[in-house]
């Protein structure tokens, strides 16, 4: 049996490779960036409640949302607003977030139900420099969307990123 030789185990091995490494320089004002989407479910909304304490019978209760215009059950609108941040996380260009600046314009146009999928379409609207020189501003403008391609909600988020 002959022995394996170290520098064709390195040559022919795969080489591992992890969320991708973005830096501020990596969007400009007028990028827009698509994210996947998510389905939202009556555990979303269940869970959601139990964890923020945001018990509205419009989220929980099917009897009481039926007799409401909306005819059934919503989505609470922090959630779908986290669920937006949280779909653009999944991009992976926040990998170097030196601090989340906040959130400004929130709006919610239209319900989301159990059963329909949302995702993300963001816009760079703003990205400067700081006297820092490591470190860059984005300010992103974040159209919320259902299956159908409308608009279910809209906020702009600000950050303080990693420059290269």
């Amino acid at each position: 049996m002959h022995g394996i030789d170290a520098k064709q185990v390195a040559t022919t091995l795969p080489r591992p490779k992890g969320r991708p490494d973005h830096y501020w320089e990596d969007l400009v004002a007028g990028d827009m960036v698509r994210t996947a989407g998510m389905t939202i479910t009556d555990a979303h909304l269940v869970q959601w409640a139990g964890l923020t304490g945001d018990l509205v019978s419009l989220h929980l209760d099917e009897t009481y949302a039926a007799e409401t215009p909306f005819g059934q059950r919503i989505a609470h609108g922090p959630l779908t607003m986290s669920l937006g941040l949280g779909l653009m996380t999944q991009t992976g260009y926040f990998s170097n977030v030196v601090a989340w600046l906040g959130l400004d314009e929130v709006r919610a146009l239209a319900p989301v139900f159990i059963g329909d999928t949302i995702h993300v379409d963001a816009t760079v609207a703003m990205a400067r420099e700081t006297k820092k020189p490591d470190q860059g501003i984005w300010k992103i403008d974040y159209l919320v969307l259902k299956q159908d391609g409308s608009t279910v909600m809209t906020f702009s988020s600000s950050f303080i990123m990693k420059r290269k």
